[in-house]
Parts: structure tokens; C-alpha cells; sequence
């Protein structure tokens, strides 16, 4: 189907993006485990936890609820789009001086007195975010993945030369490491006290140009607020709020929890801070799993929203579900076989290396996240968003629970293990409802059955031990093989009938 084909070509170009743009802002997970201790690290996670809780307030559901009333009322999409955007350049200021006016008590309450240039640091990122966010959704709904990718990707580039610029250069100039004569030039913008802070201020001034790269977007903008047609985008996006709320706890709670939940002295010789910066730079490798999943994220939502009104869609939903499973599942597999490779490549302090076997668990709590997400296009198509609230209230619940009853006994491996408990009992309870709203008819033992397959041969070949790093990576790397030929094996007929996935084959 030519439909799928626009699908998977969108989402080739958002997957570019996010690929290349995480492989290149890799290049600061080695940085960070080299110039951060796991204490000083762990800050860090800390504060972007706590900033993704805030990212659901300040967007409050516009980005979907524009998706859906631009799609269902096309000729009004500029209008509704001023509407969306004006709402949130008022309720962005708002808040971030909110913030900034209670930077104080809020660093105090953190343990980090002194440090509130941070927050407002941060309040501006995030109000500079939510703004952009609705030209972006703008870029998806037109199709202009490429002009998207482009963008996105010049975003990570400038971070990562920021970071690189402060932690490195200047850095290395005010220690007297070289280009002595301009250290008093560089003392000026650059001190080594509390050097954190740069991780913020680099995403703040790169956030910044998206002034720049989307003033296109915004060349026919005009601020207008109509409350009685804002009304019905906003009852749409409420429920969305607290499903975003709900999803952020399942997301970030964990590392919020840590800090004060887990046991003093769990890890010896190793505080509860830097528990949490061992945990959250091992969180940094399950992001080959997310990118997958963010890229048919981006791509899908205004496809989804498209094609829900046409017959075939539902068999179109569930054909794309099958690719995305399998195309998952290789890539849960390869991640974890080459863990032992890919800690070594990332995490330059062997101490963060401690936590790789909790990789796997937030590897395959992803993979359930992605087909979440497929899953989640039952409610949002048929305007029940109060039960995509309902269903990820409950994965908060899981969340929580499952937090306070298993890091004091696994510590952050009842972390990793709960955000997978969390996406499975979201998977489940959405499916069930969905068949009864939206009926898609989704190959579900087609799925299990892969991802039970994928599961025996990561486990098993994740603790094969052949005694040398190279004969390791050789043989664990035949799992992918055999998975792989397990994938032909299952799929030959549709392969022999040239029809895949609703594509014709060449």
C-alpha cells in the first residue's frame, strides 16, 4: 500500500534524525562519565526528571489535541493552529516566571542552595519547547519529515559542540592545559565550580535557535485567542494532561525515587546520588530502543489521525503493528548482545559500567512503550482521551508501587524491572479496551510469539562468556542470525507472494 509506504518513509527520515542526532549527542555520554563523578552525574538526571514532569504542564495536550482538530477541520488548520500556539506562548510565561520567582525554596528543597541560576535556566528551555513544539507538529502534518530531520539534527550538533566548547575548551583553558594566555577571557564566562550547570545552559542557547530554523512556521502567525473555540481543544487535551502526568511518572519516577528510596549504604562505597548517576547513564543505552519507537511516534500520529475516517484502516493499524514489532525486536536483540561492547564505547568510567544488566528490562519496557503507542490510536481517533488517562493513570500506579516495593530489594534493577511491569499492564489493559471501541485486528500471537523468541536468545546469549571481548561479540552475534532466519522462516509466505506489511514487493 502506498499509505504504508508514506508511513515508512516519514518515519525513515525521523528515524535518520533521531539516530543520528542521538549517535552524535553520544559523543557526550562519554564526556559526561568522564568529567562527572556518578554523584555529579546524577544531578543532572535528577533535574531533567524533575523537567519532564513540567514539559506536560506547559504543553497541557496541545500538541495532539492540534493534530486532531487541524485534521478533522483542514480548512481551519491555520486558524486553530494560532489558537494552539497563542495559548501557549501566555501559559509558557507564565509559568516560567512562576519558577523563577521560586527558584529558591525549589533549589533549597533539592539540596542545591546557591545553584538557582539552573532553574531558570531551565524554565526558559522548557517554555522555549513547549512554544516550538506546535510548529513542529506543523512540519509532521504537512509531511515535511526532511525539513524536521534537518532541524532536529542541527539542534543536537550545536548542543553537543556547546557542551564540547564548555567542558572541554574552556575547561581545558582555565586549568592552564593550554591556550594559557586567554584564560582571563575565558574566566569570564566560564567557572569550574559547579561546571553542571553548562549541561543546561548549552540546551538552553541551542533550544534558543529554533528562533531561527522555524520563523518559516511562523510567518503567518498571528496571536488570537478565541476561548469559546478554545474550549473544545481544550477539553479535548485535558485528559491528555494527566496521561502525560502519568506517563511521565512511569518514565522518570523511577530516577526521582532513587535518591531517597533506596537504602543508605545498598551499594558500597557508592552514595544514593551516585546510584543515581550510574542508573541514569545505563538509562542512556536503552535509548536505541526509543528511537525506534519516537520515530514512528512522530510519523505515526498524523498518519493515524488521516487514515482513521477510511475502511481499510484497521487492517492498515495492524499491519503496521506487525512490522513495528519485529523491527523491534531485532533491534532489542543486537543492543543487548553487544551490552558488554557498548558500555566500554560509552560509559568511560568503569564504575557506571556496574549497572549494564539493567539494560535489558528498560530494552524490552520500551519495546511495550512503542506498541503502546501503536495501541493508543483506538482512543485518540474516537475522542475518548479520558480513557488514555485512565490507562496511564494505571501504569502510574503500577509505577509507584512497584518502585517502593522493589528498589529497597533490587535497587535500581527493581527500577529497570518496574518500567517494564509498567508498559506490559498498559499494553494489556489498552488492547482489551480497544477491541471493544475500535476494533483492530491485531496479530497478537504473532507478537508474543517474537517476543518470547527474542527474549530466550537475548537472555541466553547475553551471559554466553567466551572468555576475550572479540570472541564474545562473534558468538553472541549469531542470535541475531538465527533470530533473523527464525523472521524468514515465520514470514516466507508473504515474502513468496511479493505482499509485506501491505507493501508490494519489487
Amino acid at each position: 500500500m502506498g499509505q504504508i509506504k508514506a508511513l515508512v518513509g516519514d518515519a525513515v527520515w525521523y528515524g535518520l534524525s533521531s539516530i543520528i542526532g542521538r549517535v552524535i549527542s553520544y559523543v557526550l555520554t562519554p564526556l559526561y562519565t568522564t568529567v562527572f563523578l556518578p554523584g555529579e552525574y546524577g544531578v543532572v538526571t535528577e533535574l531533567y526528571a524533575y523537567a519532564a514532569f513540567f514539559n506536560v504542564l506547559y504543553m497541557y495536550g496541545m500538541e495532539t489535541a492540534f493534530f486532531r482538530f487541524a485534521t478533522k477541520y483542514k480548512e481551519k488548520s491555520d486558524e486553530y493552529f494560532n489558537l494552539c500556539v497563542s495559548s501557549l506562548i501566555t501559559t509558557s510565561f507564565i509559568t516560567s516566571v512562576l519558577l523563577i520567582l521560586f527558584a529558591k525554596p525549589i533549589m533549597s528543597v533539592l539540596g542545591y542552595e546557591g545553584k538557582e541560576q539552573i532553574i531558570y535556566w531551565l524554565a526558559a528551555v522548557m517554555a522555549i519547547d513547549s512554544i516550538y513544539a506546535l510548529p513542529f507538529a506543523k512540519l509532521r502534518l504537512a509531511g515535511k519529515a526532511k525539513k524536521f530531520a534537518i532541524i532536529r539534527l542541527s539542534n543536537v550538533i550545536i548542543a553537543v559542540l556547546l557542551n564540547l566548547f564548555f567542558l572541554v575548551l574552556c575547561d581545558g583553558i582555565v586549568q592552564g592545559k593550554f591556550l594559557q594566555n586567554l584564560e582571563p577571557l575565558v574566566s569570564s564566562i566560564y567557572s569550574k565550580d559547579f561546571n553542571i550547570k553548562y549541561v543546561f545552559l548549552s540546551n538552553l542557547i541551542a533550544n534558543s535557535l529554533f528562533v531561527f530554523f522555524l520563523s518559516d512556521q511562523f510567518k503567518d502567525f498571528r496571536y488570537h485567542f478565541d476561548f469559546s473555540k478554545f474550549k473544545p481543544v481544550f477539553l479535548y487535551g485535558l485528559p491528555l494532561i494527566l496521561m502525560g502526568i502519568a506517563a511521565t511518572v512511569n518514565e522518570m519516577l523511577s530516577r526521582s525515587m532513587l535518591k531517597y528510596w533506596l537504602p543508605e549504604n545498598f551499594y558500597p562505597d557508592t552514595t544514593n546520588l551516585a546510584a543515581l548517576g550510574i542508573f541514569g547513564a545505563c538509562y542512556k543505552l536503552s535509548v536505541f530502543m526509543m528511537l525506534g519507537t519516537q520515530a514512528f511516534r512522530y510519523a505515526a500520529e498524523p498518519f493515524f489521525f488521516s487514515k482513521a475516517s477510511e475502511k481499510e484502516s484497521p487492517q492498515l493499524f495492524s499491519n503496521v503493528m506487525k512490522g513495528f514489532v519485529i523491527f523491534n525486536c531485532i533491534v532489542f536483540l543486537v543492543v543487548t548482545v553487544n551490552l558488554e561492547l557498548l558500555g566500554i564505547l560509552f560509559l568511560r568510567n568503569p564504575v557506571y559500567r556496574e549497572g549494564l544488566h539493567i539494560v535489558p528490562f528498560l530494552l524490552l519496557g520500551y519495546l511495550f512503550m512503542g506498541i503502546y503507542y501503536n495501541l493508543s490510536v483506538w482512543f485518540k481517533v474516537t475522542d475518548k482521551t479520558m480513557y488514555g488517562a485512565m490507562i496511564t493513570g494505571l501504569g502510574a500506579c503500577v509505577t509507584i508501587i512497584a518502585n517502593l516495593l522493589l528498589i529497597p530489594i533490587l535497587g535500581y534493577l527493581g527500577s529497570a524491572i518496574t518500567t517494564l511491569m509498567t508498559y506490559f499492564s498498559m499494553v494489556v489493559l489498552s488492547y482489551f479496551m480497544g477491541q471493544k471501541h475500535y476494533p483492530v485486528p491485531y496479530k497478537v500471537k504473532n507478537a508474543l510469539y517474537y517476543i518470547f523468541i527474542v527474549s530466550v536468545l537475548a537472555y541466553t546469549f547475553y551471559y554466553l562468556d567466551m572468555g576475550s571481548l572479540l570472541l564474545n561479540m562473534l558468538f553472541r552475534n549469531i542470535s541475531v542470525v538465527l533470530f533473523l532466519v527464525i523472521i524468514y522462516l515465520s514470514e516466507r509466505k508473504h515474502l513468496k507472494s511479493k505482499v509485506y506489511f501491505g507493501i508490494r514487493l519489487p
